[in-house]
């Protein structure tokens, strides 16, 4: 009840300060609109790339985002919020600064990063999850047809998924590549999902093209297999 209670009155606060600044991000175009490099140069996101994290005060903004995320980093089974521990910190400030500048459609988490004062924030807050052990407890498929599901999504995924992901799912760091190893099932599906369909407008073109012609069945394959892999970095005791 009193994790509840914090959870209900972090969300009133940013709530408040999200309308302070003059209300949800104004959406700008994504994916391929006229204009928009997925990885363009520009913006908030390079200020903070440019800047070194201080853990220590990222720790301290982290906390309203352990509303939804857990203090952990580990997130929710269920696929309505991801693990953050062991994420690129590049991606994490990719992420945050295009939910932040309208490039990503995320109400659920537009009030609480518009409380983010700056690019500063934004780096002391990536450098803190990414200093987090990674939890042993996530990326679970737990269906009955799990060896078969894994089994078909290893080869879809060796086919058109690791020339930019990894062998293993760990990503490229300095290409603004996520981690997906060992990611919720329920959350890799979803975002898939939207991102065959047209929905997560700051997805990268290429990916796009790739999974466009993926049916329902496949995205689960490949889902089940990345939730499979084993996260790069320190794992939890």
């Amino acid at each position: 009840m009193k994790q509840v209670l914090i959870a209900a009155s972090l969300a009133v606060l940013a709530v408040g300060a999200a309308q302070a600044s003059g209300g949800p991000a104004p959406k700008k175009t994504g994916i391929e609109g006229e204009g928009y490099v997925w990885n363009a140069q520009e913006g908030e996101k390079i200020e903070a790339l440019k800047l070194k994290g201080d853990v220590k005060k990222g720790k301290e903004v982290y906390e309203i985002c352990g509303a939804c995320h857990l203090p952990s980093g580990a997130g929710r089974p269920d696929g309505t919020f991801p693990q953050l521990a062991g994420q690129h910190s590049t991606v994490l400030i990719k992420q945050m600064a295009d939910i932040r500048a309208g490039l990503r459609d995320n109400p659920t988490m537009y009030p609480f990063a518009a409380t983010m004062t700056d690019a500063q924030d934004l780096a002391d807050v990536s450098a803190y999850i990414e200093s987090l052990c990674i939890p042993t407890d996530h990326g679970n498929y737990d269906q009955a047809d799990k060896m078969l599901q894994v089994a078909k999504g290893r080869s879809l995924y060796k086919k058109e998924c690791k020339e930019c992901h990894g062998d293993n799912g760990e990503g490229v760091k300095d290409k603004f590549y996520p981690v997906i190893a060992g990611q919720h099932y329920a959350y890799l599906l979803r975002q898939m999902t939207e991102i065959r369909d047209g929905h997560r407008r700051n997805a990268n073109p290429d990916m796009v093209k790739i999974i466009s012609k993926y049916s329902d069945k496949d995205l689960v394959a490949i889902s089940a297999y990345q939730a499979s892999l084993k996260m790069p970095g320190s794992m939890c005791k």
